[in-house]
């Protein structure tokens, strides 16, 4: 285990001025607040300094300093970590934000990011030549995180998995070593990271993949919250193409205008349509659309793809407090619809909502052992839980959220989406990675024997 004794917060800053390009904010600087802050508004931690590295050498200075004077060491990418993981108390936060460029080669149908981008950034610069790759569902989500974790998102059943993409790593290891991994360099390195999280270093950056998509069929269709509905989805999702992607969503009614105003706030059911085929079938696929049941209010259209990723940027804006639970599941039988319908009528606000994401098609082509993301046999992953505006129930808003889960449990597999999980659940890791485990164990105590990268999901490297 790395040290715990923590140096005056002024010896650091001292330690890090003129030897990082970067940013260095200490406490005293104007710029401190800011600086601090994450996505998720629960944590709300001091550390002793946020460095903003410019490069994989300020990153690797930053890491040997957490390392060599015993810091907490959190490494942030966009922020959004609902365990709070891109923060600490008292350490150092590694903040990527500085480190936002994105290299596409559209021949190659490839691109490299900077571990800093978001999803935002990545899809601007790969539409200006028609192609994408999965990556989200908030445009302000960072891309290193997300596929660290997996990677769900809108293209996931035709193209699969974020980290199904992902063609190439640099990582700045616990050693300060900048390690690069793929398919034939490091290729232990490289399974890990493709759903182990951030256990073994910080992401300078990532490569992808790319595929042929510019223009879709995209937006939210609204119907009223009833568990038929659920089950005609269900269906829809079995027999569909893998270019037809939906969300589906337990949520109060949003105030948009395509809603009438008599559902605003009421609860609701909702289908968040990526249709990446054909023009042509567009009529088709609206028509599927609304055999789910009676429609309240649709906004589905042709669009650029890079806007689907920013339709719920609105309703979930940084500064929410945010407690959720996840789980995966093969079905959604009828017993966990009759949950989602029962938890669905008392949701705490307009900003908390269930989704649940289809995980099928190609994301099933790789095998559960082909990369760290182990849950290749499940259909669905089920994200549910309290996002509030306002901390002042919070207690409640959480206890609500974890009765929520404990009803759902006996119709879910053993463990969600790491991405998903929660501060309190560093008990379910091990289920999280299934047979994996082990295997990133050993991968763990070659690169972070020290577990210097603790703060995130971790998997111990053991003895």
């Amino acid at each position: 285990m790395t040290g715990t004794v923590h140096p005056h917060p002024a010896r650091v800053l001292d330690a890090l001025h003129g030897t990082v390009r970067g940013d260095v904010i200490g406490p005293d600087d104007p710029r401190y607040d800011r600086a601090r802050r994450v996505y998720n508004a629960l944590h709300d931690r001091r550390p002793a300094v946020v460095v903003r590295p410019v490069d994989a050498d300020d990153c690797a200075t930053a890491v040997n300093l957490a390392r060599e004077r015993g810091l907490p060491l959190a490494v942030r990418g966009g922020g959004h970590s609902v365990a709070g993981h891109g923060t600490c108390d008292d350490g150092l936060v590694l903040d990527l934000s500085r480190m936002r460029t994105v290299r596409v080669d559209p021949e190659r149908r490839l691109a490299r990011a900077q571990g800093g981008c978001t999803w935002r950034d990545f899809n601007r610069a790969t539409y200006a030549h028609g192609l994408a790759t999965t990556g989200g569902v908030v445009s302000s989500t960072g891309i290193a995180g997300l596929t660290l974790g997996g990677g769900m998102g809108h293209l996931a059943r035709r193209y699969g998995l974020s980290c199904d993409n992902l063609t190439a790593a640099e990582i700045v290891t616990a050693d300060g070593t900048l390690v690069r991994c793929d398919a034939e360099h490091e290729t232990d390195l490289f399974w890990a990271l493709r759903g182990g999280g951030g256990n073994f270093g910080a992401a300078v950056s990532l490569s992808y993949r790319l595929h042929p998509v510019a223009d879709i069929l995209g937006g939210p269709t609204f119907y009223p919250l009833d568990g038929d509905v659920v089950r005609r989805w269900r269906g829809l999702v079995a027999d569909s193409p893998e270019e037809f992607n939906t969300l589906f969503a337990v949520a109060l009614g949003p105030p948009v205008p395509f809603l009438p105003e008599r559902w605003h706030g009421r609860p609701v059911c909702g289908v968040l349509t990526c249709f990446s085929g054909a023009e042509e079938e567009d009529d088709r696929v609206l028509a599927r659309l609304a055999g789910l049941g009676p429609v309240l209010g649709r906004a589905v259209r042709r669009m650029p793809y890079p806007v689907i990723n920013t339709l719920f940027d609105e309703l979930l804006p940084a500064g929410l407090y945010h407690y959720w639970k996840g789980a995966f599941s093969r079905d959604v039988p009828d017993a966990a619809i009759d949950v989602h319908m029962r938890y669905g009528r008392a949701l705490p606000s307009l900003e908390s909502d269930t989704i649940v994401f289809p995980v099928d098609g190609a994301c099933h082509r790789v095998g559960p052992e082909d990369t760290a993301f182990a849950y290749r046999d499940a259909v669905f992953s089920t994200v549910y839980g309290a996002s509030v505006p306002d901390p002042s129930h919070i207690a409640e808003d959480i206890a609500w959220t974890r009765e929520y889960d404990a009803a759902l449990r006996p119709h879910t597999l053993d463990a969600g989406y790491v991405n998903f999980l929660t501060a309190d659940d560093q008990n379910r890791i091990r289920a999280s990675y299934r047979q994996n485990h082990d295997r990133l164990t050993v991968v763990k105590r070659r690169f972070d024997p020290g577990n210097l990268f603790r703060l995130n999901h971790n998997i111990t490297p053991g003895r």
